[in-house]
């Protein structure tokens, strides 16, 4: 994914998203989500006849208002609004303006829905959905096993390179969100399905006879054309076998990151080893799927104890 278009922006925002990338580290599709909701914030500033030197705290509220007449998702409203915030808040640590106006804004809360995790017995069907063993089938095998495996992101997933992974060691290197390093083991049924992939038969049969690129000759998931697999295109693997086992708009890549959390807290891991497996910056966002176990025990407990059935 190449740099956000910031053409429609002024030179603050524009100045603001280089300092996301170049400072903070922020990942493409997040700068394009800043400048995407930027861009809106900036034309409404417009046409509201100021600017941001000049926009005030009601003015603010008064956008965020409007975001919400227009029946937008709370998380959307949201996100725009932590954009103008942050970019606020860098204008006047920058010293571009004296105050930030957002800082006496409350922002809209988002409720926190728990994460849909799979039965153990869908994601089983899942895995087993892959027939044949092409070089194709041998990849979409080991992109969801993979997944579901150690719980990466599918960002996650399409940016591993060979050198990320050390089979050896049953153990992957993994860049998440800000630039971040983590190495997450491999189980025995992902290694199993890497070194297949891996071996000549596998990603073999879909590298080209000249590379385009460095990057793609060094990725580990190739498309059919021998380039790094998109996330569009992992996406699609996973939509495509999911589709194929019944599970349809039930099953996303993230749906998977969420089966793997969710269902080794049921088979008794403790919360910081899967905050570090998945690469939550804060236990607190690990927690939620605790919630997700809870229930799952009520639902159990209240169907075969004949005590807890109502009378």
């Amino acid at each position: 994914m190449g740099a956000p278009t910031t053409d429609a922006l002024p030179l603050e925002a524009r100045d603001f998203l280089t300092w996301l990338r170049v400072e903070r580290g922020r990942a493409p599709s997040t700068l394009s989500s800043y400048a995407r909701d930027l861009r809106r914030y900036c034309r409404w500033l417009e046409a509201s006849g100021t600017d941001l030197n000049h926009v005030s705290e009601d003015q603010i509220v008064g956008f965020l208002r409007l975001m919400q007449s227009e029946a937008r998702a709370a998380a959307s409203v949201a996100r725009t609004m932590v954009a103008v915030r942050s970019l606020h808040r860098y204008l006047a640590a920058e010293e571009v303006r004296p105050d930030d106006p957002t800082a006496g804004v409350e922002l809209p809360r988002v409720p926190r829905g728990l994460p849909k995790a799979l039965a153990e017995a869908d994601v089983e069907r899942l895995l087993d959905a892959v027939e044949g063993d092409t070089p194709a089938a041998r990849r979409d095998r080991a992109i969801l096993e993979v997944l579901y495996g150690t719980g990466v992101r599918i960002s996650e997933l399409v940016g591993l390179s060979l050198p990320d992974v050390d089979l050896d060691a049953s153990l992957m290197r993994v860049l998440g969100k800000g630039s971040k390093e983590r190495v997450v083991p491999l189980g025995r049924h992902a290694h199993r399905s890497l070194v297949q992939w891996l071996q000549p038969p596998g990603r073999g049969g879909l590298e080209p006879e000249r590379w385009p690129s460095r990057d793609d000759a060094e990725a580990v998931f190739l498309n059919r054309r021998g380039r790094r697999l998109s996330r569009q295109g992992a996406w699609g693997v996973v939509k495509k076998h999911g589709s194929r086992v019944g599970l349809g708009a039930r099953l996303t890549p993230h749906v998977l990151r969420h089966s793997c959390a969710t269902h080794m807290l049921d088979h008794g891991a403790d919360v910081r080893t899967v905050q570090e497996l998945l690469g939550h910056a804060s236990v607190t966002t690990t927690q939620v799927y605790t919630k997700v176990s809870q229930e799952r025990l009520w639902q159990v407990y209240a169907a075969a104890h004949p005590r807890a059935k109502a009378g």
